[in-house]
């Protein structure tokens, strides 16, 4: 491995490095490659992120967004609330009390869940919560939190099947996710069109994983380092970044969970902790926050667009952060050691709740008791900061300004911590990414050591290119992309949730009547 790493990643990182110091010099050639992309890429961002042709309430809704909190609210009445029902399960499952390490499967349920949090904790739970309450006011929160508990239910839906339809290798390696039970699945109930689905989703996971997963992760932990220790080079961030990314990857599945498994619990209780510390110093402010967040869910007082802007802002932080719907945690979860895949539907629904309805919550109501969130008297938005300057733009270019500042109010050093927070979580995305994009690629191309090194080594190089560049229409279309995986998706989850259903109902009556028990070695 060591040689591979000095002649196959090493060799092709020298032989771009003339070409990113080149375009670092060249005045406007990101911007001429981001005009080109945007140019032939623009329609399907448009189509992805359009709005319904009608508002409601004077706001607009992206098509998507409702596209996944429908499937959302069908999957969790068709289950019977089950990420209600299995909550306390799901609990037993991840600490191993029904694992049997004889089992098919690569990694554990606790490595699994992990490594699918790695890949939706990130950004999003820092900068993007502070655009759903900046623009959407506290009840902003109240919605985000009902479509978390909601997107558990999609979670369930897509890991059931994941683990239900993988292919199973001698090696003891496995292949899962919506492209196997695409086919497999469809084939069984006898539905035409599974093959090309799974076909659309995986180019569809391949583009989102070069983009979404790993060039905007590298670009935004380049902003943040050098917003802390000064401007230089974003390739030398690219670098850093892609050595320590493939040191991780080459290794497959189980060396991404062994780190995930880690570097997930770290970063969570670093960014829990500190947003516990200023909660337990401002105690008494946190009753009034929960009546902001419940009164603005409703009423929307000074906020523009009424309950319907803060409900619009928090359904669409939800999706956006938790991926529910999406499918990229179907691959992740596929990995896990059982026989039973209701078990990792199970455990699956813990990821929507740990990443929104705790993490994004907790930024809100920092944010919210902070202070720093006072309204603009002239839109009716909230994004001022005491001094009456902006400190968020409307788009969220600068979500994570407004986080920064309030977790400022009780550490003056947070700026500090919050980079290492986005630096790891940025690299945990990219991780969890690169095993999503190489399974999609697998699955186009064949199966095969060579075949994978080959993909490993692509994305490596696409992590040095979104440091050094800034082409915001590619991460566009690459963000679109990953929510075009979410048509196909939910599409075939409709199709398939009879057979979950099925196995649901036959999982919990063998619970419930002793003939599955806790494993005991």
């Amino acid at each position: 491995m060591n040689k591979f790493f000095t002649t196959g990643l090493g060799a092709a990182v020298a032989s771009v490095l003339p070409a990113i110091a080149s375009a670092q010099d060249t005045v406007g050639l990101d911007q001429r490659i981001n005009d080109v992309f945007a140019g032939s890429t623009g329609w399907f961002v448009n189509l992805i992120f359009a709005p319904l042709p009608f508002e409601i309430a004077g706001s607009s809704f992206p098509w998507i967004v409702l596209w996944l909190v429908v499937g959302a609210t069908v999957f969790t009445f068709y289950f019977g609330f089950i990420q209600l029902k299995a909550f306390g399960h799901a609990i037993s499952l991840v600490k191993g009390d029904y694992s049997d390490p004889e089992d098919a499967g690569e990694v554990s349920h606790f490595q699994a869940l992990a490594t699918a949090l790695s890949g939706t904790v990130g950004l999003g739970n820092i900068a993007g919560v502070a655009v759903a309450v900046g623009i959407g006011g506290p009840g902003a929160t109240f919605w985000m939190i009902l479509a978390g508990l909601l997107g558990m239910a999609s979670k369930f839906t897509e890991c059931t099947l994941g683990v239900k339809y993988r292919n199973e290798y001698p090696d003891g390696t496995v292949s899962g996710g919506p492209m196997y039970y695409m086919t497999k699945g469809f084939k069984e109930r006898g539905l035409p069109l599974g093959g090309f689905l799974a076909v659309v989703f995986s180019i569809f996971t391949i583009g989102g994983a070069l983009g979404g997963g790993n060039m905007f992760q590298a670009n935004q932990a380049h902003a943040q380092i050098s917003g802390i220790v000064g401007d230089f080079p974003g390739w030398i961030t690219g670098i850093v970044f892609a050595l320590v990314v493939f040191a991780v990857i080459v290794g497959g599945i189980k060396s991404i969970a062994q780190v995930t498994e880690k570097v997930v619990p770290f970063m969570g209780i670093l960014y829990v902790a500190a947003a516990l510390v200023i909660l337990i110093v401002e105690y008494d402010k946190i009753g009034w926050a929960f009546g902001q967040i419940f009164d603005g869910a409703f009423t929307g007082l000074g906020v523009a667009g009424g309950f319907v802007g803060a409900l619009i802002q928090g359904f669409k932080r939800a999706a956006f952060s938790n991926e529910a719907g999406v499918g990229s945690a179907a691959i992740a979860h596929s990995a896990v050691r059982t026989k039973e895949p209701v078990t990792e539907g199970v455990v699956s629904l813990l990821e929507p709740f740990i990443d929104t309805v705790v993490i994004c919550t907790m930024t809100a109501l920092v944010i919210t008791i902070s202070g720093v969130l006072l309204v603009d008297p002239t839109t009716g938005n909230f994004v001022l900061n005491e001094a009456g300057t902006s400190i968020q733009t409307i788009d969220g270019s600068s979500g994570v300004q407004l986080t920064s500042a309030a977790f400022a109010t009780g550490f003056s050093w947070f700026p500090y911590v919050l980079a290492v927070a986005v630096v790891l979580f940025a690299f945990s995305t990219m991780i969890s990414w690169s095993y999503y994009g190489l399974k999609a690629w697998t699955y186009l191309v064949g199966e095969g050591k060579t075949k994978e090194i080959v993909f490993k080594v692509i994305f490596c190089l696409f992590i040095i290119v979104g440091a050094a560049a800034n082409l915001g229409s590619v991460i566009d279309f690459s963000d679109a992309m990953i929510f075009a995986m979410a048509v196909v998706n939910i599409t075939a989850l409709y199709f398939l949730m009879p057979i979950v259903k099925r196995e649901m109902n036959s999982y919990f009556a063998r619970l419930k009547s002793g003939e599955l028990k806790k494993f005991v070695d």
